[in-house]
């Protein structure tokens, strides 16, 4: 259904360190630069940062979350660390499972960036058979 999806940032290095810690525990190499951009890449799918094209600053979206896939919990509290101790800020509730969810428990994880763009790990455990 995506291409790709790209988040706007003021301060891009920064960013990068950012997103190569938190990414990295989630075993995605460093970002690739081209321009005023970066590109992480993982089985076919594309993440990236860019100033704006614009020259205005960039904000976070209200209501607006970018999701990762963690293969496990610990992998999940893993990049949350890596990302708090890389510049981001912790939100919404700790980390921790979450009932209820429409096809059962979810692990969730959510952070914000240095730019308050909200990011969310989520890790849902195999169906029993």
């Amino acid at each position: 259904m995506f291409s790709h999806i790209m988040l706007g940032v003021n301060d891009l290095e920064k960013s990068k360190q950012f997103y190569d810690a938190f990414l990295g525990a989630l075993g995605i190499a460093p970002g690739m630069a081209n321009k005023n951009r970066y590109f992480y890449r993982s089985a076919g799918q594309t993440f990236a940062i860019s100033t704006p094209i614009n020259g205005e600053p960039a904000c976070h979206g209200n209501g607006a979350t970018t999701g990762f896939v963690a293969q496990s919990p610990e992998q999940a509290q893993a990049a949350h660390a890596a990302g708090v101790a890389a510049g981001g800020s912790t939100c919404e509730d700790p980390p921790g499972w979450r009932e209820g969810a429409p096809g059962g428990p979810l692990y969730l994880a959510y952070l914000r960036d240095p730019d308050g763009n909200k990011i969310c790990l989520l890790h849902r455990p195999p169906k029993a058979a």
